[in-house]
């Protein structure tokens, strides 16, 4: 009975450490010490210590807590609106003013590495349908994908400053990326990967160049030697075996 009762206790004071640290870091700023944390928890520091490790540890979960309980509801709301244009510009309007209304946290989570394009885009994949509704309906650019929601939001995050609240209104950017999100002729540049990728397969030479370009092999089969410069095509006689396979990346076949 006392492994599970330490289990809940551990579980409580996590809890009231993060709690403590949602309303610490907005109202005593990014500076706050552990120790005050731990105070407004009502736990010694020697527990914050032993459940998260450190600073860095405590703003990662802090972090995940509001963004489980303020962000990723919204991706509710995207689904029930009236078009799926009103739903996207809802669910990323909310993220942003989620996020300014936690500036100091914002940027603390920032610093420890706990905010990132990969960690939004894995909530933008739930946008995913409605994305895709949006394009069919029209009312979004046909080459915009997923990622390219959660780099929107933190392109309009970068004018929220927690040490400059007055800078710059967010919102004015996230409106003109969204503007940038309307069907137009021009197409985009290809994501990073794509792009990254056609690079490779169009220098000749270049490092993963047989990897990443050449045409795939039916499993089970091998690679034979190719000819030499000069040498006579092989002849094979009637009812002999099929010719051994291409020579690997030789194949006149199309490239993937």
């Amino acid at each position: 009975m006392q492994v599970p009762q330490r289990r809940a206790d551990a579980q409580r004071n996590s809890e009231r450490i993060v709690r403590a640290a949602l309303v610490a870091f907005e109202e005593a700023g990014a500076t706050v010490s552990l120790e005050e944390i731990a105070r407004r928890a009502g736990v010694g520091i020697a527990t914050l210590y032993r459940l998260f490790g450190g600073r860095d540890g405590l703003v990662r979960e802090t972090f995940a807590t509001f963004f489980g309980e303020e962000v990723e509801p919204t991706v509710l709301a995207a689904r029930t609106a009236a078009t799926p244009w009103d739903g996207l510009v809802g669910a990323m309007t909310a993220l942003l003013d989620a996020f300014v209304a936690h500036r100091v946290l914002t940027a603390v989570a920032q610093g420890a590495g706990a905010i990132t394009v990969e960690r939004i885009t894995r909530f933008a994949h739930e946008l995913g349908d409605v994305l895709a509704a949006a394009q069919r309906a029209g009312e979004v650019r046909d080459d915009l994908v997923v990622r390219d929601l959660a780099a929107a939001v933190v392109m309009a995050m970068a004018t929220a400053r927690a040490e400059d609240p007055s800078h710059a209104n967010p919102h004015r950017y996230l409106a003109l990326i969204l503007d940038g999100m309307r069907p137009s002729g021009r197409a985009l540049p290809p994501p990073a990967d794509r792009a990254a990728r056609a690079s490779r397969c169009r220098a000749p030479g270049a490092p993963g160049l047989r990897a990443a370009c050449r045409p795939r092999r039916a499993p089970g089969t091998r690679c034979r030697a190719p000819a030499r410069p000069g040498s006579p095509p092989s002849r094979r006689p009637a009812g002999s075996a099929p010719a051994a396979p291409p020579a690997c990346g030789r194949s006149a076949g199309p490239t993937r």
